[in-house]
């Protein structure tokens, strides 16, 4: 009988050191992703990514003015500024965001470049509104570690009902779809809008 319960004692302490050691190491394991998934991108990264969101914030205050030279000119730049982008950084990170990354990025230069062929400001607002449609998710796949930005929307940027976003690096709506020189509102809509989301440091 001593044997049979110094056996059942044996292999009850044997489980616990077993069921302890993996459950400690599945921790361990789930630690160590979660801290590269959220880890802190290199300064030049980081720099690379606000100078990119400038660029694109010199974009959004071409079409507040309503000046399509000055749109392709920044939007010229802001291509630029989206080549300079070095993804492979995200490389070091376990969950495979580097492809997803790498996608969004191609559909912003894309965007960008389609809005250099357009001829008339409609269609280069409807260009600019995917240009943001698409850093928006960027900015959240990478983490992003600059200062707070703002994803603001106008409920009637393209007419009533149709609405349409942009990324803000204040709270403050400036409109960049009706603008100061809206033909029809002039520049009574122009703080038409609302904050929508913030993308803040991860």
């Amino acid at each position: 009988m001593k044997k049979i319960v110094w056996l059942l004692v044996i292999l009850v302490f044997a489980f616990s050191i077993y069921w302890f050691k993996f459950r400690t190491l599945d921790s361990f394991e789930g630690a160590k992703a979660q801290a590269l998934k959220a880890s802190i991108h290199s300064g030049i990264f980081n720099n690379s990514i606000d100078t990119m969101m400038n660029a694109y914030f010199n974009l959004k205050a071409a079409f507040v003015e309503a000046d399509t030279l000055m749109a392709k000119t920044a939007a010229k730049k802001f291509l630029v500024m989206a080549d300079s982008i070095k993804l492979d950084e995200l490389r070091k990170d376990t969950s495979g965001i580097v492809e997803t990354a790498s996608m969004q990025l191609n559909d912003i230069k894309a965007n960008a470049e389609s809005l250099l062929k357009q001829t008339t400001i409609a269609e280069m607002r409807q260009d600019f509104r995917m240009v943001g449609e698409s850093i928006y998710p960027l900015l959240k796949t990478i983490h992003y570690g600059g200062k707070t930005l703002y994803w603001q929307n106008c409920p009637m940027a393209f007419g009533e009902g149709k609405e349409a976003n942009w990324i803000s690096n204040t709270e403050e709506i400036i409109n960049p779809y009706l603008g100061k020189k809206d033909p029809e509102y002039k520049a009574t809509m122009l703080h038409c809008g609302e904050v929508k989301d913030s993308i803040k440091a991860q």
